[in-house]
């Protein structure tokens, strides 16, 4: 192994842990429900994106095993070649009946969308306007299009006017585009969609949402574009599969043009091999469930709307969260890294979250109830909470 590399990664991985900001993986020893195992030890689960409990539902794993037994475990190949079941079909339907769309692309993942569909339209010859409190996805995404990215201060839609009335006017530019996140993953606030539009409308913006963290959760169900009533609005709908939908993959939404454009220019599309049918088949009967019915949903507000009204009242910093994204902001990272820990200890699992994920300075144990929580749990939670958070002098 080269000495050049080993020295490189031992003084920089012993910096990273010095610092409070080396993150550990810690193996979850069977499903990824409200209660987990870890090194065998079993904890109320905060830490998952699992918003309606979906991925461990029965009939979703029922659903999963009969599409093994007719088609296999794998596509086979990419989509563009002989990749296509007619499943994926069937999901991509549904996908534009979900979003209220004429029509959508599945793909791998949602990191896979943004890397896709973003240098798909966009190019060195156009501009993206981003906001600051982008997902990683959405800017690895801007770089990969080579366009000249231009970030606006978060959900400041006076900073973003005048940004977009620069880029414009400049002459500089063949396509503007602005991109925001729905949801705000770390803060669990929403974005600022009607002025946004505005926005667009007077200049002329391409508009795309990732609402990988809206989906299931916002609009009953159907996401933030739905909550604000802008389907017709807004150019292209983004979101995941993996979170309140409880599988994997991710898909964008718009009119017919737009995807057709994207199965012949989007690569992850074209040079990777399609989600398996057995994930397919249960994504499928997921978004009929959450299309069918807002039970799951209002649980999932509920629980938000209590966790959060006990973390509150011990005196915790929960930001403005708009969601059941519950942050409990701290600071200091070392002290986070300590507080998620001693959670751990008593029985709550909640990860610490520093930079990268978020500013320096800014760490926070972010806590996501789920529909699949009981009253109990959360309980039991605020308790450990208020026991470790006094210890640690983070409240009185």
């Amino acid at each position: 192994m080269s000495k050049k590399l080993d020295a490189f990664l031992d003084a920089n991985l012993s910096e990273l842990k010095e610092q409070g900001l080396y993150n550990e993986v810690d193996p979850v020893e069977g499903p990824n429900g409200p209660i987990i195992k870890v090194r065998g030890k079993d904890l109320i689960n905060l830490s998952s994106n699992n918003y309606l409990g979906l991925a461990t539902n029965e009939d979703l794993k029922k659903v999963a095993k009969e599409a093994i037994d007719k088609y296999g475990v794998g596509a086979g190949a990419v989509r563009s070649i002989n990749g296509t079941l007619d499943l994926h079909v069937k999901l991509e339907e549904k996908l534009a009946e979900f979003k209220g769309t004429e029509a959508a692309i599945s793909y791998q993942s949602g990191f896979n969308c943004n890397m896709a569909a973003i240098s798909a339209v966009m190019d060195k010859n156009d501009a993206i306007l981003s906001d600051q409190l982008n997902h990683a996805s959405i800017i690895d995404g801007c770089r990969l299009s080579k366009a000249k990215i231009i970030a606006f201060k978060h959900s400041d839609m006076e900073d973003l006017r005048a940004k977009a009335k620069e880029a414009t006017e400049s002459g500089l530019y063949s396509k503007v585009m602005v991109i925001t996140d729905g949801v705000f993953s770390m803060d669990g606030d929403i974005a600022k969609l009607p002025e946004i539009v505005e926005i667009a409308k007077e200049f002329d913006l391409i508009t795309y949402v990732d609402d990988a963290h809206g989906s299931g959760v916002t609009g009953k169900g159907k996401g933030t574009v739905k909550h604000f009533g802008l389907e017709k609005e807004i150019d292209m709908q983004m979101g995941t599969l993996s979170k309140a939908v409880g599988v994997v993959g991710g898909y964008v939404a718009g009119k017919k043009n737009l995807i057709d454009w994207l199965r012949v220019r989007s690569r992850p599309f074209l040079f990777s091999t399609a989600v398996t049918p057995g994930d397919v088949a249960a994504i499928i009967s997921a978004l009929q469930m959450i299309i069918d019915s807002t039970e799951l949903h209002d649980k999932l507000w509920d629980n938000g709307d209590y966790l959060k009204k006990g973390l509150k009242e011990l005196g915790f910093n929960i930001g403005d969260s708009e969601t059941p994204i519950t942050p409990c902001i701290i600071g200091d990272e070392k002290l986070t890294q300590e507080f998620s820990k001693r959670l751990f200890e008593e029985g709550v699992y909640a990860k610490s979250i520093v930079f990268p994920t978020v500013a320096k300075g800014t760490g926070r144990v972010r806590n996501m109830p789920t529909a699949a929580h009981s009253k109990e749990m959360l309980d039991k939670a605020i308790e450990v909470y208020s026991r470790v958070g006094k210890e640690l002098g983070v409240i009185n």
